[in-house]
């Protein structure tokens, strides 16, 4: 089959592998469609991971072979997959904090090589513990475009929960990229009161389509001013910081009033560093937290929101990519332009001709 394989040094080389193989309770799934995120961007651009490694985990398409013991899955079934599932037991599962499992820390996941999530091939193998507890079935009439946003969903949803917003809560969303937009259209959904901020006036327009109030060009208005406006002088009672661009940590505090929640979502990379006011968090009694990945207690939800059409995720796709440009794609999403949003790799379209879906972006 062809992979897309990260070779180490940012280079990534679409190459022939062998199908993986399956085990007892594992399935194999042909791979139709896999959304790019920018945590995999990461890992290529600054070597987070050991290569070799097939990344890609926003993943969906069909069951292909189905491995000795599984019955929950059949051949045919349209599915998605969750690549970290937690054991539930330990301490951080006890504490809710799933993410810093060592189970979940485990890929079970894989297209070959070290398991890194494998969407960015044509067949990928999904491990027994993952088969048992993190595959969502794909109702039918639902696209595989549309489905592999189960994943991205789940871990914004998560932020939202944590942050735990009241209804006369105002929250804003720095970033209006692909994750920074399904931030304002879960907030929208929940009836949330949300502004949002982007330096793309394309990004602005959808953004307001999509639930913002307002959404403002932070390098033209004064952002803080604005939201005092509105807050009665007050400030944002939270912020969502769904992008990782130089300073975004100290604009969200600045944005905030007294005793606000600031969510970091994008900041990944141990490479980045952030330097806010000790006085600001301290005196001004803000909570400073992250939210990273996604939660096994809101897979469900996560998948009746996309499934259902409460979340309108499939217009934020701007492009359909097969492997062979699997480069473009990426460089597309780390440095995207008026018409470009979101990214979706399709390993089983053949050629080398990058498909742009017109209506996503004005």
């Amino acid at each position: 089959m062809q992979a897309a394989v990260y070779r180490g040094d940012q280079q990534v080389f679409v190459e022939e592998v062998s199908v993986p193989q399956l085990g007892h309770g594992e399935i194999l799934v042909k791979v139709e469609s896999c959304g790019i995120c920018h945590t995999d961007l990461k890992k290529i651009e600054y070597g987070l991971l050991a290569p070799p490694r097939i990344y890609g985990h926003e993943t969906a398409g069909v069951v292909a072979a189905v491995g000795q013991g599984v019955t929950k899955f059949k051949l045919g079934d349209g599915v998605i997959a969750f690549h970290h599932i937690p054991c539930r037991k330990c301490f951080y599962c006890q504490r809710n904090l799933y993410a810093q499992c060592p189970v979940y820390k485990q890929v079970g996941i894989t297209a070959g090589f070290e398991p890194a999530g494998g969407g960015f091939s044509q067949y990928i193998r999904v491990m027994d513990w993952i088969v048992e507890s993190g595959v969502e079935k794909i109702p039918e009439g639902i696209s595989f475009d549309t489905a592999s946003f189960v994943e991205p969903v789940n871990t914004c949803l998560k932020a939202i929960v944590i942050a735990d917003p009241r209804p006369d809560d105002l929250a804003v969303v720095i970033g209006q990229g692909p994750i920074g937009m399904l931030f304002t259209m879960i907030l929208k959904h929940k009836g949330i009161r949300t502004v949002t901020t982007d330096t793309m006036e394309s990004r602005r327009q959808l953004s307001k389509r999509f639930g913002a109030e307002k959404c403002w060009d932070p390098k033209s208005v004064d952002v803080e001013t604005l939201i005092k406006e509105i807050t009665h002088g007050r400030g944002a009672d939270i912020v969502f910081v769904a992008t990782s661009a130089p300073g975004v940590v100290g604009q969200a505090v600045a944005c905030s009033r007294p005793g606000a929640k600031i969510c970091l979502f994008a900041q990944t990379s141990h490479k980045e560093r952030i330097e806010v006011s000790g006085a600001d968090i301290c005196v001004g009694e803000r909570l400073l937290f992250g939210a990273y990945s996604a939660s096994v207690d809101l897979q469900k939800e996560s998948a009746n929101l996309v499934f259902s059409g409460a979340l309108p995720v499939a217009e934020l796709i701007s492009h359909r990519v097969p492997l062979g440009s699997i480069m473009k794609g990426f460089n597309m999403a780390l440095h995207p332009g008026s018409k470009s949003l979101k990214i979706v790799v399709c390993p089983q379209l053949t050629g080398t001709e990058v498909l742009e879906l017109s209506s996503t972006c004005v």
